[in-house]
């Protein structure tokens, strides 16, 4: 009999054993610490039931599980390259890289198998969509709007994949071997038509400064001789005052004074041993002294 009060004593201890065990069991299933850095996507049945956010969080164990442990940290694809032809037709080698992260994992979870995989090809798709609306130079001219056109299409593109794209970048534009020769051989071309026209203007210049020149000279000879018409003038007109005022012997004066002089410069001569003497130039000597005396 105290077999038996023993064996009930110690079946009950172990039910209760048992009993403990299994609620705390509950316990440490049914509470659920999230990490900041993930998001919690619970089932029921294989079904969605909640998604559960950073801190403690309680489910009902047994009947709800952790199906998915989504990260939300910002994602940087690997980056890629793709082809794509402009409208003039030239074949570029675009490299590309996506930043994203996931707002909404329950999104993220049942409406897309490979996010990665599945943003990548829809950014080489809208690349090769927007370059094939542009011409080489706008390509390389209007990089940061198509960088932002690109990004637009591409948040559009993955809205229902519960994704926030937060930056698309165009690391490197690529040209075929063929597009360089042929860019090399057109960038040759126009350094020498500039070398071409820096050199006409300058023959051009040199001949408007020669023109100007010249212009400037002929100005200048002209201004000469009107000033020494003007100083002819001026002289004979100061001649006939003279003659006006002092009459005839004023002129005789004149006239004897510069046979005079003549004379004068003929003797200073070097070499000079005879000098000539006109006929009349005792007479202009005698009329000078006259009429000099007379104004004395």
């Amino acid at each position: 009999m105290l077999e038996d009060v023993l064996g009930g004593l110690l079946g009950g201890s172990g039910f209760v054993l048992a009993i403990a065990l299994f609620i705390i069991l509950c316990i440490y299933l049914g509470i659920r610490i999230v990490p900041q850095s993930e998001k919690h996507v619970v089932e029921r049945f294989g079904r969605l039931k909640s998604v559960l956010g950073p801190g403690i969080n309680f489910i009902i164990p047994f009947l709800d599980r952790v199906a998915h442990k989504v990260s939300v940290l910002e994602r940087q694809l690997p980056t890629a390259s793709q082809d794509a032809i402009t409208s003039d037709n030239v074949l570029l080698v675009v490299e590309t890289s996506v930043f994203y992260r996931v707002l909404e994992p329950e999104k993220t979870v049942y409406r897309i198998r490979d996010v990665d995989a599945a943003i990548a090809t829809t950014v080489a798709g809208i690349v090769r969509a927007q370059i094939g609306k542009m011409e080489l130079d706008e390509v390389q001219a209007n990089r940061a709007t198509l960088i932002a056109q690109i990004k637009e299409q591409v948040e559009s593109a993955v809205d229902d994949w519960g994704i926030e794209v937060t930056r698309a970048e165009i690391l490197d534009v690529g040209l075929d071997q063929a597009t360089r020769d042929a860019m090399l051989q057109q960038l040759n071309a126009e350094r020498e038509r500039r070398a071409a026209v820096t050199r006409a203007e300058g023959q051009r210049r040199a001949v408007e400064l020669q023109s100007d020149a010249e212009l400037y000279a002929a100005r200048q000879e002209a201004e000469a001789r009107r000033v020494s018409a003007d100083a002819e003038a001026y002289a004979t007109g100061v001649v006939a005052e003279a003659i006006q005022k002092g009459g005839l012997e004023a002129v005789q004066y004149n006239i004897a004074l510069e046979q005079v002089r003549s004379i004068a410069k003929v003797a200073e001569g070097q070499g000079s041993q005879t000098i000539i003497v006109p006929a009349d130039a005792v007479d202009a000597f005698g009329k000078a002294f006259t009429m000099l005396k007379g104004r004395s």
